[in-house]
């Protein structure tokens, strides 16, 4: 494993610890998808079933059980908890995720690396977690101002990434066979997706003003 793979893991990392922590300190989810974190959670179910036949290290097995755990967790809150629930902006979070899916899958089942039942799945979870963010995006631009964790939360998701396609880069490079190309150009389209978001909140830090994104 690369510098590049490992800083990508640990800023992943970190973008669910600041939601899990605006979550359980606040005990509020407003300004959070609920149907970007349902489409994380659908991602890392399917990407990682190779948890059930195939070991590659520790570190592999224990960042898989954590994405999944957390992802169910926060789907669980912001679906269950009491509290928490009641934040839920319902009427902004009015993405059509399902389609998102079924277009995800149908793209699996014709561009996939090879036709096996955990390489189509993988192939898709590629696909969503390429788009999955589009909800949250969609929901921030319809509420305008972005708080401060979440606004944190959602450029840590992009920078996580960003150097997922420097570790792709690196490994083209540098390692024999490397043919994940789906993943690279799915990479490229998710990054670019948070190319705007990015934007406005580098003039929020540079103006030190509150991040609000254009409706």
């Amino acid at each position: 494993m690369n510098i590049f793979r490992f800083a990508g893991d640990m800023t992943h990392l970190i973008s669910i610890l600041i939601l899990l922590l605006k979550i359980y300190a606040t005990k509020s989810c407003a300004g959070i998808s609920l149907k970007t974190q349902e489409l994380y959670a659908l991602v890392f179910l399917t990407r990682y079933l190779d948890l059930l036949t195939d070991y590659v290290s520790l570190y592999n097995s224990v960042m898989k059980i954590v994405f999944i755990a957390s992802s169910l967790a926060i789907v669980w809150c912001m679906r269950r908890h009491p509290l928490v629930r009641r934040s839920y902006d319902k009427d902004l979070d009015t993405f059509r995720h399902q389609y998102v899916v079924l277009a995800c899958f149908v793209l699996a089942l014709v561009l996939h690396e090879k036709f096996t039942f955990q390489e189509v799945l993988w192939a898709f979870s590629i696909y969503l977690e390429a788009v999955a963010i589009l909800p949250q995006l969609v929901l921030l631009q319809r509420s305008g101002n972005v708080d401060n964790l979440t606004g944190q939360y959602v450029l840590f998701l992009g920078a996580y990434r960003g150097l997922y396609i420097i570790n792709w880069i690196y490994r083209y490079f540098t390692e024999d066979h490397f043919t994940r190309w789906i993943a690279c150009v799915s990479g490229l389209i998710q990054t670019a997706l948070y190319a705007d978001f990015f934007y406005y909140y580098y003039l929020s830090w540079k103006t030190n003003t509150k991040l609000k994104l254009p409706a």
